[in-house]
């Protein structure tokens, strides 16, 4: 992982297709507002954008939020996830998608259920511990475990999974927010 984010996207070429899940399970993603986490210059939010969906960036890098700025439809957050208190200072949903693509923090993972309106989706994609061996890498923290997405965090139901070879070791779960009973 780039230690310093602004350097690495003052370098970045711009516009990157969107996520496997964010392909495959976007269209899937009821109207309403998106939560795209450790957005980066925004690959995943420009896809949400394009159908519609107005998108809360969340992004750390001070250069990634300059090149954002302007996008209609895109409303860019500084917060650093990492940071102590950043929980308490997510933006408040519902959403009707939250993203979390190459993006490791089990913390905030467990906290998102809260913010996904009933039938929403959090779409959650990223290397595998596989993945961190290939690289030489067995100890870093930013590589999700083995069948560890298949446990849906409290309050959210598992929808969709997928681990192995993907060009890479690659692992993703989509997650649903149920919706209450009729007549509740």
């Amino acid at each position: 992982m780039p230690r310093d984010w602004d350097a690495f996207y003052r370098e970045s070429e711009g516009e990157r297709s969107p996520a496997f899940t964010v392909r495959a399970y976007g269209p899937l993603v009821p109207p309403g507002p998106v939560l795209d986490l450790a957005g980066g210059l925004g690959r995943n939010a420009h896809y949400f954008l394009q159908r519609g969906h107005p998108v809360v960036l969340v992004e750390r890098s001070l250069e990634a939020l300059r090149r954002l700025r302007g996008r209609s439809g895109l409303t860019p957050v500084g917060l650093d996830l990492e940071a102590p208190q950043a929980l308490a200072h997510l933006p408040k949903g519902p959403f009707a998608a939250v993203l979390m693509s190459y993006y490791v923090n089990r913390p905030l993972l467990k906290a998102l259920p809260p913010l996904v309106a009933p039938g929403g989706l959090v779409l959650v994609e990223g290397f595998s511990r596989r993945e961190a061996i290939r690289r030489g890498r067995p100890h870093s923290p930013f590589y999700w475990e083995p069948y560890e997405l298949l446990t849906p965090p409290p309050g959210l139901a598992l929808r969709a999974f997928g681990e192995g070879w993907m060009g890479a070791y690659r692992v993703f779960a989509v997650y649903q927010k149920p919706k209450p009973p009729r007549g509740t």
